[in-house]
């Protein structure tokens, strides 16, 4: 037997005074980066509700356009039947007006989350997986269509604008406000995005509620039957 002396044991009280300190730095830093993380994401939403602001002005205040068209439309019609007379100008006002609302509309749908999906099978995933998928969507389709559109038809605009071009009709509308109307409805999708992105990740990270969970169509996903209906 080979004795073991005492100073060759470890001393259980001295231990604990070493490995105290680093067990307490390592939650610290983990306090630490977390509240780096969530003091980014503060940041990030902040910016997000900065565009959303904006979006929702823009949407909101574009609907009195609808009201503009169905003025200009009848008043179009009462003057071609009463006085037998009508302008390219009219007409062309009419789509333009149309267009102004489609266009700048855009964002705030996406906002909203008022665009199509497909319910039958959004009701069969998990919420989780409900939101990875807009993420994903929002990352790899919706951002590289919004920039090249936005790359396309800023020079479209510009060239439109400088030439000053004008309608082929006789007595019609300059053609670059239309012009201007899809560049600033993909430039302001594209923010929208961006923002759409940010609070998805800080729904996924649990550090927001979920802002989309209001209904808009009348019903959500969950309330989707599996068969396609609507549950009670």
């Amino acid at each position: 037997m080979i004795a073991s002396c005492s100073c060759c044991r470890p001393d259980p009280n001295l231990c604990s005074i070493i490995i105290a300190p680093v067990n307490g730095a390592s939650r610290q830093l983990r306090r630490s980066t977390a509240c780096q993380g969530r003091g980014t994401m503060g940041a990030l939403l902040a910016i997000s509700r900065g565009i959303d602001a904006v979006t929702r002005f823009v949407g909101v205040q574009v609907r009195w356009l609808i009201l503009v068209a169905v003025i200009v439309s009848a008043a179009n019609a009462i003057i071609r039947k009463t006085f037998d007379t009508s302008s390219n100008a009219w007409l062309e006002l009419q789509w333009l007006l149309f267009g102004a609302v489609f266009m700048l509309a855009a964002a705030y749908t996406l906002q909203k989350n008022a665009h199509v999906r497909i319910d039958v099978i959004s009701s069969r995933i998990s919420k989780t997986a409900r939101d990875v998928i807009d993420l994903l969507g929002h990352i790899f389709m919706l951002a590289p269509i919004t920039l090249i559109l936005i790359w396309l038809s800023a020079p479209y605009f510009v060239d439109s604008f400088m030439e000053g071009e004008n309608s082929n009709n006789a007595g019609g509308l300059p053609v670059w406000p239309a012009k201007f109307l899809v560049f600033a409805g993909f430039l302001l999708l594209f923010f929208q995005m961006i923002s759409e992105i940010i609070k998805r990740s800080a729904v996924l990270m649990g550090i927001i509620a979920d802002p989309a969970a209001e209904t808009v169509h009348g019903h959500s996903p969950s309330d989707t039957a599996p068969s396609g209906g609507h549950n009670e």
